[in-house]
C-alpha cells in the first residue's frame, strides 16, 4: 500500500482488513515475551545481556522485537554494564518467547545462578500434535551462547508433548521458579528426572522442587487456574505467590496451593486480573525479572523506576488516553491515528525518552 498514512490505513482496511488488525496489535504488556535476560553475575563478560524475542510464531506479535529492541537499549543504555543482542533471526526453527520459556534458580538474586531453557521442538521434528511448539532448541541454544553462558551454568529442557497438547504455549503456564525453588507440573518436561538431576548438580545450593501430580491437579485445571502463571517474589516478610483468583476458585489449585504454604512459599496473595486472563495472560506475563546489582540500577534511565508520583502521571496518563471500547472498524479511522501519536508521544515525554517511537524520528 501506498500514500500517506491515512491512504494506507484506509487502502488496507479495504483490502486487507485482517493484516489491518495484525500490525494494529499492542501486546507488549505481556512482558514475559519482551526478552530473555541474563544477569551480570552469570554471564562471561560480567554485564547484564539482553535478547528481544523474535515471536515468530504469529504475526502480530513478530512486529513488537525491533521496537523492544530499541526500548531496552534506551532503558539500559550504559555499554559497560548492559549487552543488547538483535532478536534471533527469524525462520520456521528459530522461534524465540523469550522469559516465558525461561527460568533462573539461584541461592540469591544477586548470586550465580543455573538458567533453565524449556523448549519445544528441535530442527529435526515433524509437528504432529494439537498444536506447534513456539519456543525451539535452537533459539535457546542461541540465547545461551550470545549471553556468555556455558555448559556449567543452563539446563535445556524439552517441554513434554502432553503439556503442548494441553494447552501450554509456555513454559510459565506449568511451571515457576524463584531463587532455589521450583514448582512444577508433572506434565511439564520430556525427561523430568534428567532436568532434575542436572539443576541439583549444576545449582550452588540444594534444589527444593515441588512437583504437583495430575491426581493434584489435573492439567486441565492447571491451565484454565493458571496457579503455575503466578508470580513467586521475595519480601521482607517472606516469600508469596501472587497468583490470580482463578486459581482460588478453582477447588484442585486451590486445594493444592493451601498444601504448598510453608513449604514452596510461606503466602499466597490472590489478585483479580479477569481481563488480562481473558487475553490469556496471568501474573507471571507481566513481568520480565531484570537482576541488577546496586552500581546496575544506577546505570537504568530513572524515569523508567516506578515510584508513587510516576504511577500517578501513568494512571492520569491512561485515563486520558484508553478508550473504555475499541472495535476493528476503529482501525481505519484516520482520527485514530493521530489520537494514538499523541497518546505516545506524551508517553515518551512523561519516561523522557524523546524519539523513541518511529514516528517521532
Amino acid at each position: 500500500f501506498s500514500g500517506s498514512d491515512y491512504e494506507v490505513v484506509a487502502e488496507a482496511s479495504k483490502r486487507d482488513p485482517g493484516l489491518l488488525s495484525a500490525v494494529s496489535s499492542a501486546s507488549s504488556m505481556w512482558t514475559a515475551n519482551a526478552a530473555t535476560v541474563s544477569p551480570s553475575a552469570d554471564t562471561r563478560d560480567n554485564r547484564v545481556h539482553f535478547t528481544p524475542a523474535n515471536l515468530s510464531a504469529h504475526l502480530h506479535r513478530s512486529i513488537e522485537a525491533s521496537e523492544t529492541a530499541r526500548t531496552l537499549a534506551r532503558i539500559f543504555p550504559d555499554e559497560a554494564r548492559f549487552t543488547h543482542h538483535l532478536p534471533i533471526s527469524y525462520s520456521s526453527q528459530t522461534g524465540d518467547e523469550g522469559a516465558a520459556n525461561h527460568s533462573r534458580l539461584t541461592a540469591s538474586h544477586a548470586a550465580a545462578g543455573v538458567e533453565l531453557f524449556v523448549y519445544g521442538t528441535e530442527p529435526t521434528d515433524r509437528h504432529s500434535g494439537l498444536y506447534p511448539a513456539r519456543q525451539s532448541l535452537v533459539a535457546s541454544q542461541a540465547v545461551s551462547r550470545l549471553h556468555g553462558l556455558g555448559p556449567t551454568n543452563t539446563v535445556m529442557a524439552r517441554q513434554s508433548r502432553r503439556a503442548l497438547d494441553g494447552g501450554v504455549f509456555h513454559n510459565d503456564v506449568i511451571a515457576v521458579a524463584d531463587r532455589d525453588v521450583l514448582l512444577y507440573h508433572e506434565s511439564t518436561f520430556a525427561d523430568e528426572a534428567r532436568v532434575l538431576r542436572e539443576l541439583a548438580d549444576k545449582m550452588p545450593v540444594p534444589l527444593r522442587s515441588f512437583r504437583i501430580s495430575s491426581a493434584q491437579l489435573p492439567l486441565t485445571d492447571a491451565v484454565s487456574s493458571y496457579l503455575f502463571n503466578s508470580q513467586l517474589v521475595q519480601t521482607p516478610t517472606g516469600r508469596v505467590l501472587i497468583a490470580p483468583t482463578d486459581a482460588e476458585v478453582n477447588q484442585s489449585a486451590s486445594r493444592t496451593i493451601n498444601e504448598l504454604i510453608g513449604n514452596a512459599f510461606d503466602r499466597v496473595m490472590f489478585m483479580n486480573l479477569r481481563q488480562s486472563m481473558r487475553n490469556g495472560g496471568g501474573p507471571a506475563c507481566l513481568r520480565l525479572r531484570v537482576v541488577l546489582t546496586p552500581e546496575e540500577q544506577a546505570a537504568v534511565h530513572s524515569k523508567c523506576l516506578i515510584n508513587e508520583s510516576l504511577l500517578d502521571q501513568l494512571e492520569s496518563w491512561v485515563e486520558s488516553h484508553y478508550r473504555d471500547q475499541l472495535s476493528v472498524a476503529d482501525l481505519a479511522d484516520p482520527a485514530f491515528i493521530d489520537e494514538t501519536r499523541v497518546a505516545l508521544d506524551s508517553l515518551s515525554q512523561i519516561l523522557e525518552l524523546p524519539g523513541l517511537y518511529q514516528f517521532q524520528r
